[in-house]
């Protein structure tokens, strides 16, 4: 079913993704609340990077609908900076580009095919002779068989981008509920009526499945799984320095970790300063459930990875490190749609990495796709009812029903 202006819609999870489609349904006139088991923006947004990136994506729908976010970020801030300054500024909007560097000849060769097909899909891809990366970056290895700048490429404040969309959703006429665990389903026949929750029951028109990483087990106490999985990641920060590193710069085989399905440890080389000074070094993936203890032995990896790049980074301090979970999806292509096992719930999920760049461009594309407008790309690929995405089809009866899992956050 499709929404109509002033259908009650219930955003399951306050993370970006979660903000994002609450500030767009609000200020197209639906009746919005946000839930939460947790606290806003506190679970996977709090633990990213913050990137806004087209350089690590080849031709395809997610490329388009990183394409379609990156024209909207700035949209989006400019209108949140008439309404709420103060928020706005906390962003950190910082559209400093990106270089990715192969430090190998097969790299690089890789490298230029990769980006020549970008290019043809509408990304600037410029190439850097070693005095051009030399100006860009002083301090990145000179060891170099080919660099690229992908000047796109930006980088918010993550938890405060999240808390800027979310804060303009709550203008907007949406409310937050948080220390709200979804607990399970009601249903009528085959619709999503309410939702059963630690702090009693929740109806709604529509629910957006917008659970991060939990998405696949939130899915499953509804009674229509999805196959979300958690993919975790390790982030080390040093102590701030003075001015190393100018953009996000990453070694090339970070596009092959990104799309790889393995399920042991993988590490490529990505490192970006913050705005207070420390550099972040990355990155990891790997699955293993939600285990969230951190590893040494993945961060002795991470650290070496990044030293690769900037040598000079050897004696820096490492101040803290930190992991999270990314919602992994086999086929690496978001959820955005209705589904279509349990009508009146919808996902808008399994960004993996991308999470916070594709966050308004997703609000966007499900925005219209409730509302039943044309969308500005094709959402077809993102569809529920794909192979990668589906579990055991389970039609729930009417009545309530439970199935075991972590919850919402």
């Amino acid at each position: 079913m499709k929404g109509t202006l002033g259908s009650r819609v219930v955003v399951l999870g306050a993370g970006i993704i979660g903000a994002a489609c609450a500030r767009e349904l609000a200020l197209v006139g639906f009746d919005v609340l946000v839930v939460d088991r947790g606290g806003a923006g506190g679970a996977t947004t709090a633990h990213g990077e913050g990137n806004v990136l087209v350089s690590d994506k080849g031709p395809g729908p997610e490329l388009e609908l990183a394409l379609l976010s990156r024209r909207l970020w700035p949209e989006t801030l400019a209108a949140l900076a008439e309404r709420h300054p103060h928020t706005a500024r906390a962003v950190e909007w910082d559209a400093k580009g990106g270089i990715v560097i192969a430090t190998t000849d097969a790299g690089a060769r890789a490298l230029s095919r990769f980006a020549a097909a970008q290019r043809a899909a509408g990304v600037r891809a410029d190439v850097l002779d070693p005095g051009a990366l030399a100006a860009a970056e002083p301090f990145a290895t000179r060891d170099h068989a080919a660099a690229l700048h992908y000047p796109e490429d930006a980088q918010v404040q993550p938890a405060a981008a999240a808390t800027a969309l979310l804060t303009d959703a709550l203008a907007a006429g949406a409310e937050l509920r948080t220390g709200c665990e979804v607990l399970g389903a009601v249903t009528r026949g085959a619709r999503l009526t309410a939702v059963r929750t630690t702090t009693g029951p929740v109806e709604a028109d529509l629910f957006v499945n917008a659970a991060g990483p939990w998405a696949g087990v939130l899915a499953a106490r509804l009674g229509a799984p999805v196959d979300v999985r958690p993919r975790r990641g390790d982030v080390l920060v040093t102590a701030p320095l003075p001015p190393t590193v100018f953009h996000k710069v990453y070694d090339a085989d970070y596009v092959g970790a990104v799309g790889s399905s393995a399920e042991a440890l993988q590490t490529s080389a990505v490192v970006e300063a913050t705005r207070g000074g420390s550099v972040l070094l990355g990155s990891s993936r790997r699955r293993v459930g939600f285990d969230d203890r951190l590893r040494p032995a993945v961060l002795a990896a991470v650290a070496a990875k990044a030293l690769r790049l900037f040598p000079t980074l050897a004696g820096a301090v490492v101040m803290r490190a930190y992991g999270g979970f990314r919602p992994y999806v086999p086929d690496h292509l978001p959820i955005i749609g209705a589904d279509p096992r349990l009508a009146g719930l919808w996902h808008a999920g399994g960004h993996e990495g991308a999470g916070i760049g594709l966050s308004v461009g997703t609000a966007r594309l499900l925005r219209d796709l409730v509302s039943g407008r044309p969308t500005e790309i094709d959402a077809t690929a993102f569809r529920v009812d794909r192979p990668a995405v589906l579990g055991p089809v389970r039609r729930p009866p009417d009545g309530m029903l439970d199935a075991p899992g972590e919850g919402v956050e």
